[in-house]
């Protein structure tokens, strides 16, 4: 078969339903390879278009959402879009076609660095200069890409390669597992919140990730502590049905949420991430404990200690 017919056999693998794109010249081979698969594609106007349906679908289902685009212009349309996915860690797959590999190594035509280019802006980026690694790239392109913290992966793929023979199969897939914390830790946090006089919860997006919005309900209501939310983990505990819910905590304004922040001695941070709402806005004194609880560590900044 040909390697574009692997690369779909590998997004097949990946439980790939739909690809939000584009079709041009430098990827017909992928999509004459989806003719014969089950996997939708969904034509867009714009690839930024594309690469936005791609991130929200993968905020809603929590599988990597994927999108197409050409080379140049067209893959360069995709940066917003999976920059904002990487940005908010909705995990995304972009993949846009490129020209032969024997342009380039010089000034061609639309030719641009795509695999450098999608770097900053990605946990992932990776060309493929032989047919005999796509099972692997695709493989880890969609492990890096839905590992928490989840976020957007790139492959640039060079017509010519798409067209060679390959004999190869999908990589079976496998999912991380997320080791547990330190016990002592978890004591440790819990004499904290225990001491407590005036705790508040700050819930962010990655509750809403981790499938986590019951048992953090649960926790609330156990120790009778008060949550609020960053605008990006809305509905995460919902406000009408909770009496311990306080909304979503304000950006632009000072509210009663503020005044929350401004009472407490203990802020619980749970699945919260600094991109989602800056420590300075809710602690600009810099004096107050902070519990996180999160599947990653917590970022270094002043405002969060």
């Amino acid at each position: 078969m040909k390697a574009a017919e692997l690369f779909i056999k590998c997004l097949e693998n990946e439980g790939v339903e739909c690809i939000f794109g584009i079709p041009g010249e430098e990827n017909l081979e992928f999509m004459d390879a989806l003719l014969d698969s089950s996997i939708r594609f969904i034509t867009v106007r714009h690839e930024q278009g594309a690469a936005f349906m791609a991130d929200v679908h993968g905020r809603l289902t929590g599988r990597a959402g994927v999108c197409l685009a050409t080379l140049g212009p067209g893959a360069t349309n995709l940066i917003t879009g999976v920059a904002d996915a990487n940005m908010d860690h909705a995990p995304l797959v972009a993949i846009a076609g490129q020209a032969a590999t024997n342009r380039l190594h010089k000034e061609s035509h639309q030719v641009l660095d795509l695999e450098r280019i999608f770097h900053p802006v990605t946990k992932y980026a990776s060309r493929l200069l032989t047919p005999n690694i796509i099972s692997e790239v695709v493989r880890k392109a969609f492990k890096v890409a839905q590992t928490e913290k989840s976020g957007a992966c790139f492959i640039e793929f060079p017509e010519n390669i798409a067209e060679m023979p390959i004999d190869d199969a999908p990589l079976p897939v496998k999912h991380a597992t997320t080791p547990e914390p330190p016990r002592e830790r978890v004591e440790y946090a819990a004499e904290i919140i225990s001491g407590a006089q005036n705790p508040i919860i700050l819930a962010g997006n990655g509750v809403i990730r981790g499938r986590a919005w019951q048992q953090l309900a649960d926790f609330s209501a156990r120790l009778n502590i008060p949550v609020t939310n960053t605008f990006m983990a809305k509905g995460v505990v919902p406000f009408a049905k909770n009496p311990l819910a306080l909304g979503s905590a304000g950006l632009q304004s000072k509210d009663y949420v503020n005044c929350g922040f401004e009472r407490a001695d203990v802020i619980i941070c749970i699945g919260y991430d600094l991109v989602e709402y800056h420590p300075y806005l809710w602690h600009p004194t810099k004096d107050r404990t902070i519990v996180h609880i999160d599947m990653s560590p917590a970022e270094v900044d002043a405002y969060y200690p």
